[in-house]
């Protein structure tokens, strides 16, 4: 039978402040138009297939509070999302004005990947950080596009190496009418960061835990979520209109946050540019 020794302590302590030292949140890059960021992806080297995190996200602008709601689909893991269901119904049955309205909820494709910052012109600190790096559609076509696609044979795994023959990543963040968009961003040439193997091997190993950037909402929460953010529903005295399966698979679903304040106007421009 196992025992405690002093030995596990260093985990014990690990275990306690995790909460507190993995809101990857705050280690989330961001973006504003008319400048130019410079990066380096980076692979989860203890778990390759952990390198991306790929998920579905459904977002509207509160209709009580005014705030930005982001939440992820359970539609990620296969699994029934409410708050699509009743979008779908209102769109097949519902009055002109629903549909109107439902036009507020956005379904998009989002990835997280972390990545090795070498120039942010807007927060310099970031420099020689690791960050999260969150993207739409525009920036997976040119990553995808290095990785599977027509450009694979000139970069491929070039994109993961902090050496001299890796490549860097440069996100041209730029004004299209009201929107911001990505679709100039590229790889560039092979360059040398000058880092020494220790270096290299210590910021491979500060990569960010990328499910520490969500945070986990039930089926309850979401249906909760959707009557008081888009019904405004009293959630006291106000029967549900929405209602759980009979039987469900869902324990949980993953949100980046229910009430997400952190996330500004040229975001939200580029989530619906996105689509």
């Amino acid at each position: 039978m196992k025992t405690y020794n002093s030995s596990m302590f260093a985990s014990i302590k690990q275990a306690l402040t995790k909460d507190e030292k993995s809101n990857a949140r705050k280690d989330i890059l961001r973006f504003a138009p008319g400048n130019t960021y410079t990066v380096r992806i980076l692979p989860n080297v203890d778990d390759p297939a952990k390198t991306f995190f790929h998920y579905f996200q459904i977002g509207w602008k509160s209709f009580a509070t005014g705030q930005y709601i982001s939440l992820v689909s359970p539609s990620t893991f296969g699994e029934r999302d409410p708050i699509a269901e009743e979008r779908y119904k209102i769109n097949r049955s519902g009055s002109e004005a629903d549909k109107e309205k439902a036009k507020a909820i956005i379904r998009s494709e989002k990835w997280l990947v972390n990545a090795y910052i070498i120039d942010d012109p807007v927060n310099p600190e970031n420099k020689g950080t690791v960050k999260i790096l969150r993207y739409g559609k525009q920036l997976h076509k040119v990553i995808d596009a290095a990785i599977n696609g027509d450009d694979s044979a000139e970069f491929g795994s070039k994109l993961f190496d902090l050496s001299k023959d890796g490549v860097n990543l440069k996100i041209k963040c730029e004004s299209q009418g009201e929107y911001p968009t990505f679709v100039s961003s590229r790889f560039t040439s092979p360059s040398d960061l000058h880092l020494s193997p220790e270096k290299i091997s210590d910021i491979y190993g500060s990569i960010c835990d990328l499910e520490s950037a969500i945070s986990v909402r039930t089926y309850d929460e979401l249906v909760s979520t959707y009557k008081d953010h888009y019904l405004v529903l009293d959630s006291i005295n106000t029967v549900a209109t929405v209602s759980a399966p009979k039987q469900s698979n869902v324990v949980s679903v993953v949100s980046v946050d229910e009430v997400d304040s952190s996330i500004n106007d040229a975001e939200v421009d580029a989530m619906l540019k996105d689509l």
